[in-house]
């Protein structure tokens, strides 16, 4: 019988890299995610496409149950090679799902380009611990690593506040529904980045964080509950500002777009992917002389 199974995408406003040492994040599930497809075949083998949102195939492939079983990470493709090693700690979380198995065909599909960066991985490892019926954070920490704050996306439908404390995930699912969002606007910037290369660059640079996480986490808290968009804004400009010292990196709008009239906030690894725009008028024109034209209503993108 075939199984679908379906995961939010991500992105996060508050706590980047600094989640990482315990800091409070303020993350946004979005209206995109990825279904994984499973259904039962007589191969002995796994049989894998994963589509992107135009139904594009972007990856296919075909491996054995044992190479998940014994984790046989020879292929010539590194995508397989990453996708057995994810397969192979599910296995060992629940060997049932394989072990008395014929073999499966998986189709994934995306519902956001797949160089948006919503979390291709994060809602694909979420899927397939719902397949197994495993810890998804579990399967992220033994098999790709970070900090889970996009498993909790994946896993609910509404912004959270996500925080590691004493090794475990705590969640608090938030209300965040502003009379400014008609202001923000999501960016791409036109370049996927590497998170674990950024998370990497980011424990070589850090220093003392206990300060720097207190402040962040004082903006993190302050930041559902603002009523007005200076305020907002003001909070996004302080976190900036506080990152930008603890990466030793210009913020995003001081690298780029310094003539921008409001405010930009880097989401997630610093360098690329989608930035927040608040400003009280579209900036859409602006964006697009600039070569920037995929922008999103924060309505559009966020459940």
């Amino acid at each position: 019988m075939k199984k679908t199974f379906y995961s939010n995408g991500k992105l996060l406003l508050t706590g980047e890299y600094t989640v990482l040492d315990g800091a409070k994040a303020f993350a946004l599930p979005t209206k995109y995610g990825q279904y994984l497809h499973v259904a039962p075949n007589n191969n002995k083998t796994i049989l894998w496409k994963s589509l992107d949102a135009n139904s594009t195939t972007w990856y296919n492939d075909e491996f054995s149950i044992e190479d998940i079983v014994l984790k046989s990470t020879n292929s010539q493709n590194s995508i397989t090679n990453t996708l057995i090693t994810i397969l192979h700690e599910a296995y060992k979380a629940n060997p049932k799902i394989l072990d008395n198995a014929t073999g499966f065909t998986v189709v994934t599909e995306l519902t956001f380009p797949k160089h948006w960066g919503l979390g291709t991985s994060s809602t694909l490892i979420n899927n397939i611990a719902q397949w197994f019926g495993i810890d998804a954070y579990q399967l992220l920490w033994k098999s790709f690593g970070g900090s889970g704050y996009d498993i909790a996306c994946a896993q609910h439908k509404t912004p959270i506040l996500y925080q590691i404390a004493n090794g475990k995930p705590k969640v608090t699912p938030m209300t965040f529904v502003p009379n400014f969002t008609e202001n923000l606007y999501f960016v791409y910037r036109n370049q996927k980045q590497d998170s674990r290369e950024a998370i990497a660059s980011y424990k070589d640079k850090k220093n003392d964080l206990t300060d720097s996480i207190n402040q962040i986490n004082a903006i993190t808290e302050q930041l559902p509950n603002t009523t007005t968009f200076a305020d907002f804004t003001a909070l996004l400009d302080e976190h900036e500002a506080i990152m930008s010292e603890v990466l030793d990196t210009p913020t995003v709008k001081e690298a780029v777009f310094s003539d921008f009239e409001g405010s930009l906030k880097s989401l997630g690894a610093w360098g690329g992917d989608f930035i927040l725009a608040a400003c009280k008028d579209d900036p859409t024109a602006y964006f697009k002389t600039k070569g920037y034209t995929t922008i999103v209503r924060y309505k559009d993108m966020i459940l």
